[in-house]
């Protein structure tokens, strides 16, 4: 099947999955790759943390903080509400910030990830990463806005007028009435904005071995699978990643190295046009597309 007819088939099968995408696959080696509109600007949601990580162990390597330092995070100080880690604590804890990075990284922590911008604020991620020449993926909040949308206002029986809302009230310019998802005031990105990021990380680059090593090391610990990671991982494969889920959003980015020494980054963004939390079948087609057009990608 030819590129073009390929991307033809993939569209439709996003559409007939109820889904806008925004996909780009490129081989780290060669160059090469393949997407589907990878210049639309998204919200990115949680995968604003792999910036976060990114800065504050850039600031532990400059020796501005120390990854040991304990910090006690207390119910109600930061209260970003979540479903895993420190989110979940009723009492105060005493924890590292090597920790923290672990949980808001590896388990999507709101609460870990706000602890962790209390230490480096948006502005300062957004400048670091400006300076490892990163361009494209804005950082403008903390994550505990992201717990501020109209889903909580509802009761769970009414929680689809919330998602009824995050699909019908954007604009063609990306504009939106949920400030979460106008991507002039959200922390956002594009696929080709965060395989540039995944790039830096798994090449070399201006961000110094340590910190993308680390970096590495935490997005291979995602605990987060369920997405398109049973498409890429397997005996012969590593799959790093982290996803990002907010309203009618669906991403996942990461990287998957085969075996045989082929390595690829893989950004999928994605707005669901069906007002349901639950969609098995969205996260399901999203990988189907992203594995078809890596496969593709392999045998050009």
């Amino acid at each position: 099947m030819s590129t073009e007819a390929l991307l033809r088939e993939m569209r439709q099968r996003l559409r007939d999955g109820g889904l806008h995408g925004c996909f780009l696959v490129r081989d780290l080696h060669t160059g090469q790759e393949l997407g589907i509109e990878p210049d639309t600007q998204l919200p990115a949601a949680s995968l604003v943390k792999i910036p976060l990580a990114l800065a504050t162990l850039e600031r532990i390597r400059r020796g501005e903080l120390d990854g040991s330092t304990m910090l006690t995070v207390e119910p109600g100080r930061i209260t970003t509400p979540g479903p895993t880690g420190l989110s979940r604590f009723r009492h105060p804890v005493r924890i590292a910030i090597d920790d923290l990075l672990y949980l808001s990284t590896c388990v999507s922590d709101g609460t870990a990830a706000d602890a962790l911008f209390a230490l480096t604020p948006p502005a300062q991620v957004a400048q670091i990463m400006r300076e490892f020449g990163l361009q494209g993926i804005s950082v403008r909040h903390t994550t505990r806005e992201l717990s501020e949308t109209p889903v909580e206002r509802f009761d769970a029986a009414e929680a689809h007028l919330a998602y009824a809302l995050a699909i019908e009230a954007g604009t063609s310019g990306r504009g939106h009435r949920v400030p979460q998802l106008d991507v002039t005031r959200a922390n956002s990105g594009s696929a080709r904005s965060y395989v540039e990021l995944l790039q830096a990380l798994w090449t070399p680059s201006e961000i110094p071995s340590e910190v993308a090593g680390r970096v590495r090391g935490l997005m291979a610990d995602n605990l987060l699978r369920q997405r398109i990671a049973p498409d890429f991982s397997s005996d012969a494969s590593i799959w790093s990643s982290k996803t990002g889920t907010l309203l009618n959003l669906r991403h996942e980015v990461g990287v998957v190295e085969h075996s045989d020494g082929q390595t690829f980054a893989v950004a999928v963004l994605t707005e669901s046009l069906v007002p349901a939390g639950t969609q098995p079948d969205a996260d399901a087609v999203m990988a189907h597309v992203a594995r078809t057009l890596r496969d593709h990608l392999r045998q050009l």
